[in-house]
């Protein structure tokens, strides 16, 4: 029942930020008519930023209580993070450029 909670709880954390994410987002990208195209990358960089504070925050104040609950890396978490701001500024690079 407690993964089952946990799940539940995953799900409406990522829809909640992931929402409160894009509406931040959404609007810069929408300034552009050129960006709006390449938005999709910074949908995909909230996602992988939401993965990242699950696995080193979030997972630990759960309801699920059993194995394998470890931090990322810290090499990994610099990487994924690293690589989510990367994806939010690539849409007003590509927009620039081939516009």
């Amino acid at each position: 029942m407690r993964t089952l909670l946990e799940l539940l709880r995953i799900i409406i954390i990522f829809v909640l930020l992931g929402n409160l994410g894009w509406a931040i987002l959404g609007d810069l990208y929408t300034i552009n008519e050129a960006t709006e195209g390449y938005s999709w990358l910074g949908a995909l960089a909230i996602l992988v930023l939401l993965f990242v504070l699950y696995r080193n925050k979030l997972q630990f104040s759960g309801w699920y209580q059993g194995d394998g609950r470890e931090k990322l890396p810290r090499k990994v978490s610099i990487t994924l993070t690293f690589t989510s701001i990367i994806l939010i500024i690539v849409p007003f690079i590509l927009g620039s450029l081939l516009s």
